[in-house]
């Protein structure tokens, strides 16, 4: 057993089975996802969200996999009975991006499911995440990173009902320079979208996580659709709600309807730590508890 003070993880990103009444947690797990060949993905186990058994290897890649480096936040979701991860990849000279896997198990062994990154091929992109509708249709968010386009942006691309494929072209919902609170990376090279996962309210309103920097430090800020939809349009909280140097979020609720937003701090590596922040929800708003 291990607790998260033990567990080197960015992304951070929680699955909750009610049918075992345990919790899955999912990360980029490799000792350091920047430089290297690619290991996988690790999962661990819990009951109590403190203890951790693990890890348990959900995702390797099987010999002739395309990409051989840069594994970053693997997400999965429940989908029609099995289970699909989003998770970024990449390999020289192939741009980055997401690809679809599937296992029939929250432990794996996870297997490609879309033909290469679902993400634009000549597009270097990150973090992708499902949401689905509420008339069903499935959509991907994602980032078209900075490296390519400077100011980053967040994009949703429609999928097939059965997540191997997009559905026409991306759609821009918004980019980091919308937010007032984002400032730049690297002496002014571009403005960073990372991490985006969609939440919505017991109110019913949509709220869309993301993250970017402030002073130098990582940061999580929230957009909210004026819509309600995952197309927006999208209204930029003026602050982040976590700026202490950590980001890539997620929410979930416990067993006991507590609401959690899981993220990695520090934004360091070998430091970074997967920690869960209670949240408070009154009128579509969030704020730390």
């Amino acid at each position: 057993m291990r607790t998260l003070e033990q567990i080197q993880m960015r992304d951070p990103f929680v699955l909750k089975q009610a049918n075992e009444s345990c919790y899955y947690l999912y990360g980029s797990t490799d000792p350091d996802i920047w430089k290297g060949k690619g290991i996988g993905f690790d999962v661990y186990r819990s009951a109590d969200l403190i203890h951790w058994e693990g890890p348990f290897p959900a995702f390797r890649p099987d010999p002739g996999f395309w990409s051989d480096t840069n594994y970053w936040a693997p997400e999965v979701h429940a989908y029609r009975g099995r289970f699909y991860m989003f998770a970024t990849f990449k390999a020289e000279g192939v741009c980055r991006g997401t690809q679809i896997l599937v296992a029939d198990s929250p432990l794996g062994p996870f297997r490609p499911h879309s033909d290469g990154p679902a993400t634009p091929k000549d597009w270097e992109c990150l973090d992708g995440t499902l949401w689905v509708e509420e008339d069903g249709t499935p959509w991907m968010v994602f980032c078209h990173e900075w490296v390519q386009v400077t100011n980053g942006t967040v994009c949703a691309l429609q999928l097939s009902p059965e997540l191997d494929r997009p559905v026409g072209e991306p759609i821009l919902l918004f980019s980091a320079q919308d937010a007032p609170w984002v400032d730049p990376v690297k002496n002014g090279a571009g403005y960073v979208t990372d991490g985006p996962y969609a939440h919505r309210c017991r109110d019913g309103q949509l709220l869309l996580l993301w993250s970017s920097f402030r002073q130098g430090r990582y940061a999580q800020g929230i957009a909210r659709s004026a819509s309600g939809g995952i197309l927006g349009p999208w209204v930029q909280e003026p602050e982040p709600i976590f700026e202490n140097d950590g980001g890539h979020g997620m929410i979930f609720s416990t067993f006991e309807d507590e609401l959690l937003l899981a993220l990695h701090t520090p934004n360091r590596t070998p430091e970074e730590r997967p920690v869960f922040i209670g949240l408070s929800e009154k009128d579509g708003r969030l704020s730390v508890r």
